[in-house]
């Protein structure tokens, strides 16, 4: 597995605030008192410290951790978690770390990789102030953690690539330049996939960014729709369906169930004054909720 900088926006974007996230899960599951992480540098094969919970000091803030150098760094480099019982006396790693170790006074350190695709992107640590061995049981469960913030980066990722293209094709709206039919076809299908995506995403921030660039495609002024009657699931349903997916699929795609859906279809189909899929969708697209 290569140690490269994540594709761009998986933890370019706040790290931050997944990796602290991740960290607590990992004091819940692991109850190791100290833990902290960092993202991999977008220029050099090294991981910053960054973030940190139960840490005493300011001794490993801001560390630059490079491959092949400490516990980080080989793991860093194999892509594969490891422990050390002692980190001071430990004879299988270097110890170009040991001063700042030592005044947090840490001894046992678990490291695992964070992996976005085949590429890794960060570092997770778990450590206490005593001598002791951190078995399987403590690798295995940080491991699953770092597995859950790299399947969350990912998403992200996809999130910022899809936004990027997105919110160009919001400009392009904003200018009243209509795209032609194949290319308004894919901008349809685009904010769908989005609106799809915002119901997975946990950071509120990007979710108001998502919602902000769906406002503004079906908007050409970017200023919200005024007497949006719709409810924003009710939105979700009907930009599913305008794609023509039938109820099952539109609930298979926002975790509903089809009752669910036919429910919210026949909400939004009562506020519009519809009795069809059909008119309900292009209803929706007059009115300007819908691209």
């Amino acid at each position: 597995m290569a140690v490269t900088p994540p594709p761009s926006g998986a933890v370019a974007q706040q790290p931050g605030v997944l990796m602290r996230a991740a960290l607590g899960r990992m004091r819940q599951v692991t109850g190791l008192p100290v833990l902290f992480g960092g993202a991999v540098s977008s220029a050099s094969r090294t991981v910053c410290l960054s973030v940190f919970a139960g840490t005493t000091t300011n001794a490993l803030r801001g560390l630059a951790i490079h491959a092949g150098n400490g516990l980080g760094g080989r793991v860093l480099l194999t892509a594969r978690p490891g422990s050390v019982d002692d980190y001071a006396t430990d004879a299988h790693i270097s110890h170009e770390y040991d001063k700042p170790v030592g005044a947090e006074g840490l001894r046992a350190i678990a490291a695992v990789p964070v992996s976005v695709g085949e590429s890794v992107c960060g570092l997770l640590y778990g450590g206490i102030r005593e001598p002791l061995l951190l078995g399987d049981q403590v690798l295995n469960a940080m491991g699953r953690i770092a597995t859950q913030l790299g399947i969350e980066l990912a998403v992200r990722a996809q999130v910022e690539r899809r936004l990027a293209a997105v919110e160009t094709a919001a400009i392009t709206c904003a200018a009243r330049e209509r795209p032609a039919g194949p290319e308004w076809e894919r901008l349809r299908e685009t904010h769908a996939e989005l609106r799809s995506i915002a119901q997975e995403i946990t950071d509120p921030e990007l979710r108001r960014r998502l919602q902000g660039v769906c406002d503004r495609l079906t908007s050409p002024t970017g200023r919200p729709v005024s007497r949006n009657r719709l409810s924003p699931r009710e939105l979700d349903v009907l930009s599913l369906v305008a794609l023509g997916c039938g109820n099952a699929e539109v609930g298979r795609r926002l975790s509903l169930k089809p009752e669910t859906v036919k429910s919210y279809l026949r909400s939004a189909m009562q506020k519009l004054g519809t009795h069809t899929r059909i008119e309900t969708v292009l209803s929706a697209r007059r009115a300007g909720f819908l691209p």
